[in-house]
């Protein structure tokens, strides 16, 4: 081997070079056998000196090698039931999270109730707002427990490991998110199975229950379905009226642009004309009412040419179309003065007293929702009523074996269940034949959910009842329409 000018070897005749290639990976100086098993591999992988074999699998210049190192890390020394939670999540198959309304309306409510897969998980648990329970995240472990539960009844139903694996993650992701537990309500309801991730945060507290079957569980939900009823709400005083529009899980202010800030602004107007005062609308109309006579008028009489215009004002861009309770909240000697010059036909006898012009909305909910209970349960008074007038006859039944077949064929008006309960069996609904089993098995569901969703489905009425409030002694009772 001779030297060039500049001092470089060149390799003898007939023998391929290798010093650029050995030189330029730094191992110039390793061992003649390690260099030869080198230039060996090397052979394999390339096509000539500048170029790899098209068949070399290259991974992109732009991965993430670091991707999936310590996945597992500490892995091993948690029980068998935690390593969910660390599982590296596949992006490709990632179940999207989403949240339903608090309230459901009939559509999304039969979604849910007729969704069939061969796992459908369903969890209940009664949360927390606020509390010594939140910052202990006690929410957080019970939830985490139904998840630990889940997977274990999943393998017991020889579930293969990655599709238990794919329905639990979304739920050990949201373990990790603080605010998601933060905010919680009454109560959170969770629905799982395959590729489906739902969850609802309700506004009523339900029984604790996870379940695993065909289908999910539904009836802790009836609570919740969108209903007509509703109410009203004026806060007033003299500084200025509020309006609140409230149903039976919350209250929402209403903003009416038109109404005057307060008392002295309409009394302003009123000593310019203390005999008719007009006040005009953004809108380019106006709300007409009459003064108090002529002079000076007293502070009662201002009060009453006040709450007159607001009434105006309301009656004209909300309640003229309403026939629902308005309920009055404010300080005891201005309410019967409002009531006088009220023209709504609706006005609620009983009132909530004291200033609350500043109090927090959910407060002053819990205030007007217990005046208002009575309201709210006249449908279900109504429906005991007709059961217990119709006892007597062939219209009414608490047989399960009577009720489950009525159902699905639209036999039933209204329907009422013991909360929590369950009656596993089968129905065959073209041979009818019904099977009412002991316990829960393999090939059972739960009879009693399939009775509420039928009924729903047919236009019937359903109520979720303590066993107090209960028409009979018996988990089922309902009126027949024939």
């Amino acid at each position: 081997m001779g030297k060039d000018e500049s001092g470089g070897f060149h390799p003898p005749k007939g023998k391929p070079s290798t010093v650029g290639k050995v030189e330029g990976l730094g191992i110039s100086n390793a061992p003649a056998d390690k260099i030869e098993e080198f230039l060996d591999l090397d052979s394999e992988y390339v096509a000539d000196d500048l170029n790899l074999d098209p068949s070399v699998h290259v991974r992109h210049p732009n991965r993430n090698t670091s991707k999936g190192e310590n996945s597992f890390k500490g892995k091993e020394n948690k029980p068998e039931s935690d390593k969910t939670a660390d599982l590296p999540i596949d992006e490709e198959n990632k179940t999207e999270v989403e949240e339903l309304p608090q309230v459901l309306n009939k559509e999304l409510f039969i979604e849910l109730a007729t969704y069939q897969s061969p796992c459908c998980v369903t969890i209940y648990i009664p949360t927390h707002k606020a509390g010594v329970a939140v910052n202990e995240k006690k929410d957080l472990i019970v939830f985490k427990n139904a998840l630990q539960d889940i997977s274990k009844r999943l393998a017991e139903k020889e579930i293969p490991v990655a599709v238990i694996e794919q329905m639990l993650t979304p739920g050990y992701e949201l373990i990790k998110d603080d605010a998601f537990w933060a905010g919680m309500n009454e109560g959170l309801a969770v629905f799982i199975a395959e590729g489906y991730f739902r969850y609802i945060k309700m506004p009523v507290a339900p029984e604790s229950e996870v379940m695993c079957e065909k289908s999910f569980y539904v009836s802790p939900l009836i609570p919740i379905m969108a209903s007509k009823e509703h109410f009203y709400l004026l806060v007033i005083s003299k500084q200025k009226c509020k309006l609140f529009k409230a149903d039976a899980f919350g209250m929402e202010y209403i903003h009416v642009p038109d109404l005057p800030d307060e008392l002295m602004e309409v009394k302003r107007i009123s000593e310019k004309d203390a005999s008719t005062v007009r006040v005009a609308t953004s809108s380019g109309g106006g709300a007409n009412f009459h003064g108090m006579g002529g002079g000076n008028p007293d502070e009662k009489a201002n009060i009453a040419t006040y709450f007159e215009h607001v009434d105006d004002i309301l009656y004209k861009q909300i309640l003229h179309e309403e026939n629902v309770p308005l309920l009055l909240a404010g300080v005891e000697y201005l309410i019967p003065i409002y009531k006088s010059v009220c023209d709504y036909h609706n006005v609620c006898e009983e009132s909530i007293t004291g200033s609350h012009e500043h109090d927090d909305k959910n407060e002053l909910y819990k205030l007007a929702k217990e005046v208002m209970l009575p309201y709210f349960e006249q449908p279900l008074e109504k429906a005991l009523t007709i059961y217990a007038n119709q006892s007597a006859t062939e219209l009414t039944s608490a047989s399960p074996e009577e009720i489950i077949p009525a159902a699905y064929y639209g036999r039933i008006s209204h329907i009422f269940v013991r909360k929590a309960d369950h009656i596993w069996g089968t129905f065959d609904e073209a041979a009818n034949e019904l099977v009412i089993g002991d316990t829960e098995s393999a090939d059972s569901e739960d009879l009693l959910d399939e009775a509420l969703i039928k009924t729903i489905q047919m236009g019937g009425e359903v109520y979720l009842l303590d066993q107090e409030r209960m028409p009979a002694e018996t988990a089922v009772a309902a009126v027949f329409r024939y």
